[in-house]
């Protein structure tokens, strides 16, 4: 169940690996009209991209038509967008456009175009009725003319002498990526980096400072004696397309990103390099390397061989003497503007979580030389004035910040053309309608990075987003990803696998730590399986049984969707039971309302608050709209949940409906969510409950043997759930442990305090840190502990990497010990499950192709089962 794409009118159910398969029913000849009103051209055979306009004034059913650079070209013919647009609206169809031939002299204000209609297998006599009434030809497979489809799916069988398959083509870039796999190390600027950095944070430093600075044409893209063509998409252009500068640094959690990054940042600060001559050595060293490689490409291309490099007016890595600024000494490496010479002014935009904030700003205290880094964390009370911020080197900001000002006309970050935008935690925007995802792709930059340790948290549709940010043609445009990699791959087409990885090795630089690129020490992980006390087993036994009948009836009158929410609450309450029954209600079976849920909530608004309170006891839910923990709750009439504004935003549209069950809501029709309760509330209402459950004692058990063995030893135990945080203090305290906790609760300096205290190593001090696992699970360093008990399984499995790598990262001295709790049969053995092909699914991506058939399509398997892709989901 995603509705990553719900927001985007133009919506595309197939975008999710969740989502029923697709299947081409044919296509229709459509007129693209209006061409004398746009600046987008087409010059030749061209893929097109087709986007609803539901708020056109003239035509709601309007469809626009936009080429490889996104950039509109007109629109559909009013008579055929009336037939497609509803289909669309309703995710009955999806549409791929493709202009096939050089426009003609005929009519220089509509160029005809083929629209490719896929649909699932069960709604192709529905389409093609549909097609039928409205007047149009559906030209399908049984007919004469279906061969002339220039469709990718039709034309990849058949076999067109001259011309170069996809797969061809993505193999040929391929070849290019691997010829430039070499790794150069770069020294950072000693005068502002007073840190020695690892070598391979060294070769990171290359890497970025390359591709910063690469005068290459982006991959795909081919210089044919002065005119440019993009060889997927067919489309030709004079202007020179601009260089993909920047990528997607993915190097594994607590490898030392942020130093790598903030010495690239260093580099644009110091102007002026000091006499060091390995540092002039290494640029000179990044400098014959692009030449030997422009070299090869040029002798390739003069052989008819596709090469993603460009020849001409490319960037060259110099040194020149130049007077001292005051800040370093002797020669100087710069990057100009082209036209006019001057030094362009490097500013560095860091957009992070709330929690990422203290790292930054501890790695430059820790590693840059004071006052060298101007920053400026532009986050609550902070300046309106570009002037202002311009005076900085490098500025701080959220997600949640820029989202709150992409409606605003006029604020400073949107004014500024920043030299490099850094996305820290990137996969925050793995949902590319959401509002923070559109504000940060519509930030102007010269260089865009995205960073992040888990790129692929749900599934490979995770990635888009990063494309979308990168600019990274045509991959960024929806359409395409889904019709070369994203459809390929749901089928588990071993096609779609290899050109993601070429993909990801054309734009990425990922490196582990299981490659030994640093000394650390071993972490092993084992799973500890606890049978549930008999208590604990009856209750689990009888609400699976009982939610199993309802669920199934949820399936039956297909309202499985309309009550997302009841099902979630369902679930949630088993995974309960498997930690502590102190976390459930006293009536579970509240939590099972009957199949008319919509016709009781409408007029209850006590069962509406309980839903969301259910829901409230766990991390794991998101709000669907922008697949981020909700914040000021809301429920709806129809008892779906989401953030306030959210579901206000939709409240805004002409039709006004529940983005996940389509039911009219109007403002009337939203409930506020309870207060969380405080601690002591929490406490009290367990105080006559066993709250000892078996897998408490079963942690008790193992934080005792570990006392036993050595008393300093410092623990960290993770949960989802804050009322069991609160519930294990007692215990904690009767056994003699001294401990802090960590939970969403607490604002960022109590947050702070709170981990400052728990790393001094005081005798006596805390041993014990009880963590929320999504409010410690990224962005802090917590290498003062050596053990890490899970008392939950999550369904991302990244998010488990997340918490696992706050303890085993650079500066851990100690071999680490990660403990999984898991109840044996039950729900927690199948999000296992679930994790592993999660798992699966992000080695491949990031693997090279293997000739072993045989396990080729064993991998596949993992991208071809996994039918689910939010955090919010459960059902495989």
């Amino acid at each position: 169940m995603s509705l990553d794409q719900w927001q985007d009118e133009d919506a595309d159910p197939s975008s999710s690996q969740s989502s029923s398969e697709t299947y081409m029913v044919g296509f229709v000849i459509a007129n693209i009209v209006g061409l004398q009103f746009y600046s987008g051209n087409i010059t030749g055979r061209e893929m097109v991209g087709l986007v609803r306009e539901p708020l056109n004034p003239f035509d709601k059913n309007a469809i626009r038509v936009l080429n490889t650079r996104t950039i509109q070209v007109g629109h559909i013919e009013r008579s055929v967008a009336a037939v497609l647009s509803p289909l669309m609206a309703n995710h009955t169809i999806l549409v791929e456009g493709i202009v096939p031939n050089t426009r003609t002299s005929g009519n220089r204000y509509k160029i005809p175009c083929q629209i490719h209609v896929f649909a699932r297998l069960e709604m192709f006599d529905t389409v093609k009725s549909w097609f039928s009434r409205g007047g149009l030809h559906l030209v399908s497979g049984d007919d004469v003319s279906f061969g002339l489809s220039e469709a990718m799916v039709v034309k990849e069988r058949r076999e067109r002498k001259g011309i170069k398959s996809v797969d061809e083509i993505f193999k040929l870039v391929d070849q290019n990526v691997k010829k430039k796999a070499k790794m150069v190390a770069v020294e950072p600027p000693q005068e502002i980096i007073k840190s020695e950095l690892f070598v391979h944070q060294k070769e990171g430093l290359g890497w970025l400072f390359q591709r910063e600075n690469s005068g290459e044409l982006p991959p795909f893209w081919e210089d044919r004696n002065g005119q440019f063509v993009n060889i997927l998409t067919n489309h030709t252009t004079d202007n020179r397309p601009e260089p993909l500068r920047g990528g997607l640094f993915a190097d594994d959690m607590g490898l030392g990103k942020t130093l790598t990054l903030l010495s690239l940042i260093a580099l644009d600060k110091c102007t002026r390099f000091g006499t060091n001559s390995s540092y002039l050595n290494t640029v000179e060293k990044i400098s014959e390397v692009e030449e030997e490689l422009s070299s090869s490409s040029s002798k390739k291309r003069k052989r008819g061989r596709v090469s993603e490099m460009g020849t001409g007016r490319r960037k060259q890595y110099k040194t020149e003497n130049s007077r001292s600024d005051g800040n370093c000494k002797g020669k100087s490496v710069g990057i100009f503007n082209e036209s006019s010479g001057v030094p362009l002014k490097k500013m560095t935009l860091i957009v992070c979580p709330p929690s990422v904030f203290s790292t930054w700003i501890t790695q430059l205290e820790e590693h840059t030389i004071p006052g060298m880094l101007n920053t400026y964390m532009y986050y609550g009370n902070r300046t309106g004035d570009v002037e202002e911020l311009k005076k900085y080197d490098v500025v701080l900001t959220t997600y949640s910040t820029l989202a709150s000002e992409d409606s605003w006309l006029d604020t400073p970050v949107k004014n500024i053309e920043w030299w490099r935008v850094i996305l820290d935690e990137a996969h925050a925007i793995k949902n590319a309608n959401s509002q923070q995802s559109q504000a940060v792709t519509n930030l102007k930059a010269n260089r865009r990075w995205v960073v992040t340790g888990t790129p692929i948290q749900n599934g490979s549709f995770d990635l888009f987003s990063l494309m979308a940010f990168l600019k990274f043609e045509p991959f960024s445009i929806k359409s395409y990803w889904q019709g070369l990699v994203q459809r390929p791959l749901a089928r588990g087409s071993q096609k779609g696998l290899s050109r993601l990885q070429v993909l990801m090795s054309a734009i990425s630089l990922r490196r582990t730590k299981d490659k030994g690129l640093i000394e650390l020490p071993p972490k092993t992980v084992e799973t500890c399986y606890i049978e549930l006390s008999g208590e604990e087993r009856n209750l689990y036994d009888e609400l699976e049984g009982e939610a199993k009948g309802v669920v199934q009836d949820y399936i039956s009158a297909g309202s499985v969707v309309r009550n997302y929410s009841t099902v979630l609450s369902i679930i949630l309450r088993l995974r309960q039971i498997c930690t502590n029954l102190a976390l459930c209600p006293s009536d579970l079976r509240s939590a099972l309302p009957s199949n008319n849920i919509e016709a009781d909530v409408s007029n209850n608004p006590d069962l509406l608050k309980k839903l969301v309170a259910a829901l409230q006891d766990g991390e794991d839910f998101d709000c669907p709209i922008c697949i981020s923990p909700p914040t000021n709750i809301v429920i709806t009439c129809c008892a779906h949940i989401f953030c306030q504004s959210c579901i206000l935003k939709t409240l805004q549209r002409t039709k006004p409906c529940c983005p996940l069950c389509r039911h009219p809501l109007s403002q009337s029709d939203l409930f506020s969510s309870p207060p969380e309760p405080s601690d002591s509330s929490i406490t009290d209402s367990s105080s006559s409950k066993n709250v000892i459950s078996s897998k408490m004692s079963a942690l008790l058990t193992l934080l005792l043997a570990l006392k036993d063995q050595n008393p300093t030893t410092k623990s960290v135990v993770f949960s989802q759930f804050r009322k069991l945080l609160i519930l294990l203090e007692e215990p904690l305290k009767a056994a003699g442990f001294k401990f802090l906790r960590l939970d969403g609760s607490m604002n960022a300096k109590r947050r702070a305090q709170v981990i400052e205290e728990f790393q001094v190593p005081v005798p006596g001090g805390p041993t014990v840190l009880l963590a929320s696992l999504k409010a410690s699970g990224a962005g802090i360093n917590l290498t003062v502990a050596s053990r890490v008990f899970l008392l939950e399984p999550w369904w991302n499995p990244a998010v488990e990497e997340q918490a696992m790598d706050r303890v085993h990262r650079i500066g851990q001295k100690e071999d680490v010990k990660i403990v999984r709790l898991i109840a044996r049969n039950s729900i927690e053995e199948r999000i296992l499950e679930l994790q592993e092909r999660k798992k699966n699914l992000a080695r491949e991506a990031f693997g090279r192709r293997r000739k072993n058939q045989r396990e080729k399509k064993l991998q596949l398997s993992n991208f071809k089962n996994m039918k689910m892709v939010g955090r919010s989901g459960s059902w495989t």
